[in-house]
This record gives C-alpha cells, sequence and structure tokens, in this order.
C-alpha cells in the first residue's frame, strides 16, 4: 500500500486522464461556466507555508511570472469548482496554491542555469525541498506538488495522471495558449487578468521557452514543439487585449 492513502483526495493524487478530451467527453466543458468574482476566490493566507512559500515567490519570480502564477491559481480554482466540483470540495486550497506558486520557479536563469534538469524536474525539486525539508510541510502534500509541477507539461493521449497535475496543465494552457477558451466565463477572465497583470506575459514566457530548449536540446519542453509551443505562447490572441506589449 502506498503511503498517505488517507490523504489521496486532499491533496489532488486522484487518477484522472492525461488525456483532456476524454476529461472533458470531447466536449468544450461539462458544464458551462459562469462570472466568478475574485471576492469568492479567497487566497489561503492565514496557511504559514503558504505564506512563506509565497514570500519566496516574490523574491525569487520576475512580477511576470508571479502574476502569472497567482493567475493559474485563480484559473484552477474557477475550473476545479465548475467543472470537476466532487474533486474541488476535497482538493486543499492550501495545496493548489503552492503548486501555483513554485510551478515555473525552475525557469529563472539562475535555476536554469544551476542544473542540467528540464525546468519543470528541477522546479519539482526546489518545490519538494523548499516545502517537506525547509519548512516541514506535510510528506504527502509537499510530493503532490512536485509531482504536479514535474508533470504539468506532460500533456498526452495515453495513461493518467494526478488531478491536480491535469488541473495545472487545464489552467497553465489556459493562461498561455488559451487552450479550451470556454472554460473561463469572459467577465471572469477580464477580472483576472486586470488584477494580475499581465505586463507582456506572452513574449516573456515565449523567450524563457526558446533559452531552455537552445540551452538544453534535450528539454522535456521540446516534446510539445519547439516552434510550435513558443510560437502558441506568444501569439495567444485570447489575451492579446491584456499583455500590453505583445508585438514588441
Amino acid at each position: 500500500m502506498c503511503p498517505n492513502t488517507d490523504t489521496v483526495a486532499l491533496h489532488g493524487w486522484t487518477a484522472v486522464p492525461v488525456d483532456a478530451d476524454a476529461i472533458f467527453e470531447g466536449k468544450p466543458y461539462l458544464n458551462e461556466p459562469t462570472p466568478v468574482p475574485l471576492s469568492e476566490i479567497p487566497w489561503p493566507s492565514d496557511d504559514p507555508i503558504v505564506a512563506k512559500v509565497d514570500e519566496y515567490a516574490k523574491k525569487n519570480l520576475p512580477i511576470e511570472t508571479y502574476n502569472h502564477s497567482m493567475r493559474v491559481f485563480h484559473w484552477a480554482t474557477i475550473i476545479a469548482r465548475q467543472q470537476f466540483p466532487t474533486h474541488a470540495s476535497s482538493l486543499s486550497p492550501s495545496t493548489l496554491a503552492l503548486t501555483c506558486l513554485l510551478h515555473d520557479i525552475g525557469t529563472t536563469p539562475t535555476n536554469r542555469a544551476s542544473t542540467q534538469l528540464s525546468f519543470e524536474f528541477q522546479g519539482g525539486f526546489i518545490a519538494l525541498n523548499l516545502i517537506q525539508h525547509q519548512l516541514n510541510g506535510p510528506q504527502s502534500q509537499a510530493e503532490a506538488v512536485a509531482e504536479a509541477i514535474i508533470r504539468h507539461q506532460d500533456q498526452g493521449t495515453v495513461g493518467t495522471i494526478t488531478f491536480l497535475g491535469q488541473l495545472i496543465q487545464l489552467a497553465t494552457v489556459y493562461d498561455n495558449m488559451s487552450e479550451r477558451p470556454y472554460l473561463v466565463h469572459p467577465d471572469t477572465r477580464k477580472e483576472v487578468a486586470t488584477k494580475w497583470k499581465r505586463n507582456g506575459w506572452s513574449r516573456c514566457f515565449s523567450k524563457a521557452i526558446r533559452a531552455e530548449c537552445e540551452e538544453k536540446p534535450w528539454a522535456h519542453t521540446t516534446h510539445l514543439g519547439s516552434e510550435k509551443f513558443p510560437n502558441g505562447v506568444r501569439y495567444n490572441a485570447l489575451m492579446e487585449e491584456y499583455d500590453g506589449w505583445m508585438d514588441a
């Protein structure tokens, strides 16, 4: 028996298809999205580990990446609530927040240069060490965050992934490439993008992807397409009105 089986639902370990089309049964969504005010998406600031990781993220991430992480938290919360309410009712908001804060920690120039690992793996190891060993967080939570970060670009059609990992995939590709654009109501999209400004995120992240692939031609990112992926990020039409200097 695996350890900590009593925390499977709490930390998003439930196995779901890695194929998002299978989850949505070939439809744009399972339930029609409705507006969700920011006031109804509370940040778990009362959790001391979340508070400390938030400080760490603010210190170590560029503002563009930090804002992206906060948008991902909001997209993920909305998608979970409206599309997967059973999973959402059990998932720890703190575990989701930690994953969102740290999912791109491996993309910083310092962290990329410190290892030959692909950024998702480096990020997962950083998160595991920070949460479990430095902050004495629960093992199941730390490992759930690490697994989701390592696999948050592991898109495919065969096999399974944790619910947390799939949720982060859905939220990140929504913010980065506007895949499944109907998952979030336009009113909510505007409110979140206004609060957590993109500041040219499409261009910023596209450059980070290209840097990763040039520095590490073996990088896991390449399985998404060395040209297709960064171009898809840069020319994100759905988010263009919020990007500011996308064409610079």
